[in-house]
């Protein structure tokens, strides 16, 4: 169906008429004659052409006048009903992209990657699956800072995600967890979502920030915001040098005591992602995470046709300056 937004505005379509009737005519100005004996040899048909000529410019403005009003007044086409599905659901990442985060100890497609790759190109799928879940990103290495605002834009999360790089916050390769969760209690804090759920990914222990992962902790436990940490990197993996092959823990910084400690207290899970294979296993799980039932929401597309009277509008115009100036 079709609507106007301004519906007010169509009271101006009149006012030409008005303005012809209520203002005065306007003084006839006297001009001198020539009398010609032969008159009637000229005939009507001039006569009756001229005031036909004075008659169309006037309808022509009158519509131009039509049709600019119905532009004005906004027209609208609204479209059926769409079902929207939503869950209830604000859900934050926070994405560690400190220096550690370049350990190549993560491989796909045959081919070794770093951390924060392996994280990109799981996340990516997870995010998409997220129908009626409004998400958020918050990347975190020495400082933290919000990188995506909550919005139902999943596309949007994945791009900024996809471009987010080692070293985007500080050159320096600290990690501030702490700090990140206050930052995702704060955007969370005024929701009025029935759920609240913070995903925390890092591969290593709390080095900077003002505030101590623990205490964050119970502060998102005070706000109702559930914390899933996830601790990422693999236990091992071989590092050839000049005096052969040895192996070497690459995660031997990671605090999964801390870590575990956050999700106990927030009422989340840890979970442990040494490879691809288990870091896909864990964002399944977090996708059984129930969502909050809630009366569906419907919206209707809306098609703006303002333009279409005002080209119109316009047009006329244009032909009535084009006689005019002829």
């Amino acid at each position: 169906m079709m609507q106007f937004h301004w519906y007010g505005l169509l009271l101006l379509l009149p006012l030409p008429l008005l303005v012809r009737w209520l203002l005065p005519a306007r003084a006839g100005v006297e001009q001198a004659a020539l009398k010609i004996p032969f008159l009637d040899d000229m005939g009507e048909g001039d006569s009756r052409a001229t005031a036909g000529e004075r008659r169309w410019p006037l309808w022509l403005a009158g519509l131009a006048w039509v049709c600019l009003v119905l532009a004005a007044a906004r027209p609208q086409w609204l479209g059926e009903p769409l079902e929207l599905s939503v869950s209830g659901r604000d859900l934050m990442l926070a994405v560690d992209v400190s220096g550690s985060m370049q350990e190549q100890d993560f491989i796909i497609d045959n081919r070794r990657v770093d951390r924060l790759t392996a994280i990109k190109h799981v996340a990516g799928e997870f995010i998409q699956r997220r129908t009626g879940d409004r998400l958020g990103l918050i990347l975190f290495g020495t400082q933290a800072y919000l990188h995506v605002p909550l919005t139902f834009d999943r596309k949007t999360v994945e791009t900024l995600l996809n471009e987010a790089f080692i070293g985007i916050t500080e050159d320096e390769p600290q990690t501030s967890i702490g700090d990140a969760i206050g930052l995702a209690i704060k955007r969370l804090e005024n929701q009025k979502a029935d759920s609240k759920v913070l995903i925390l990914l890092t591969d290593g222990a709390n080095t900077a920030g003002e505030l101590s992962p623990l205490k964050a902790a119970e502060l998102a436990a005070e706000h109702h915001l559930k914390i899933y940490t996830i601790g990422i990197g693999a236990d091992e993996m071989l590092v050839h040098s000049l005096f052969g092959t040895r192996k070497v823990n690459p995660s031997a910084d990671l605090d999964e005591k801390t870590l575990s400690a956050i999700a106990k207290i927030t009422g989340g899970r840890y979970f442990r992602a040494r490879n691809t294979t288990e870091l896909e296993q864990i964002y399944a799980m977090l996708d059984k995470l129930e969502p909050v039932e809630k009366d569906k929401q419907y919206f209707r597309p809306i098609s703006e046709l303002y333009c279409w009277p005002l080209a119109m509008a316009l047009l006329l115009a244009a032909v009535l300056a084009s006689y005019r100036l002829r």
